[in-house]
């Protein structure tokens, strides 16, 4: 059995690249320029619940899947980033991978913000949280689940699993220090946005269609739009009728000439109006 790396797909290259430079840009200016720096940091665009819902800031729901709280923090999160999400990336394209790590990490902010104000397990709403676990555990679970007989190397132990008992084992490990943590005020808040990027994940992979919020939109629209034409052509259908009526068109009849839709079909279509061997009308709207 050979040993390769996934390739550095064109999303997970970006997001990696973002995340490692944000890091490193807030570290140098808290060491070099300003002390305290990574702190003002992490209160402004981190997910503070009190800030993001109270004040209003909410590209804390977004900036703070940016941050990470030390060096193994990130490095851990860029590595499941690119071992799990190229493949993911691969199966979806550019497009729908970016669109279910955005839901993740974004789904995993409010379920953060719903339990912290809820102060389930000692939560509180004005500890900051920062880290794009939230997302990358929605990865893993949408890896498990499509790829669930794939088999993965738990590094360093030289031993394969496949991902659907990984990826269960680490649910449950998660559901148990999350309920642990809760000994320590606050100390929960962060593994709340863990199981919230596993139950935002299941949501995309059950009830999103497999196109995408992108295939959602553009369908509204045309549904939009059609029914938007269907009106204006029921519309000019009524002023046509009104105006036959005043030039006392007594042998005139609505449908003669258009559908029950609007669409203008002539009085030939019934058999009236036109002599034979006269050709049909070519308007068609």
């Amino acid at each position: 059995m050979g040993l390769s790396f996934p390739p550095f797909t064109r999303a997970v290259k970006q997001l990696v690249i973002a995340n490692c430079a944000s890091f490193l840009l807030i570290a140098a200016i808290d060491v070099l320029v300003l002390r305290g720096f990574e702190g003002w940091t992490n209160v402004h665009f981190g997910l503070v619940p009190n800030l993001t819902i109270l004040h209003g800031w909410i590209w804390q729901l977004v900036s703070y899947a940016f941050l990470h709280a030390g060096l193994w923090h990130l490095v851990f999160n860029m590595l499941w980033l690119w071992m799990f999400g190229a493949q993911l990336e691969q199966d979806w394209g550019y497009s729908l991978f970016m669109q279910f790590y955005f839901f993740c990490a974004i789904g995993a902010a409010l379920t953060t913000i719903g339990v912290a104000f809820t102060r389930i397990l000692h939560a509180d709403p004005a500890i900051p949280t920062v880290g794009a676990s939230g997302a990358i555990f929605g990865l893993l679970l949408a890896f498990g689940i499509l790829h669930g007989n794939s088999e993965i190397m738990l590094f360093p132990l030289p031993f394969l699993m496949k991902a659907k008992y990984f990826v269960t084992g680490l649910i449950l490990i998660e559901v148990y220090l999350t309920v642990a943590s809760a000994r320590t005020p606050g100390q929960s808040t962060a593994y709340m946005a863990h199981l919230g990027g596993l139950l935002f994940g299941y949501i995309f992979l059950k009830f999103v269609p497999r196109r995408g919020f992108g295939y959602v939109t553009s369908e509204r629209y045309y549904g939009l739009r059609n029914s938007y034409y269907r009106w204006k052509r029921k519309r000019a259908a009524r002023k046509f009728e009104v105006y036959m009526r005043k030039h006392d068109r007594a042998d005139y009849k609505h449908d003669d000439y258009f559908d029950e839709y609007g669409n203008y079909k002539g009085p030939e279509a019934s058999g009236s109006g036109k002599k034979n061997g006269e050709g049909r009308s070519g308007w068609v709207n």
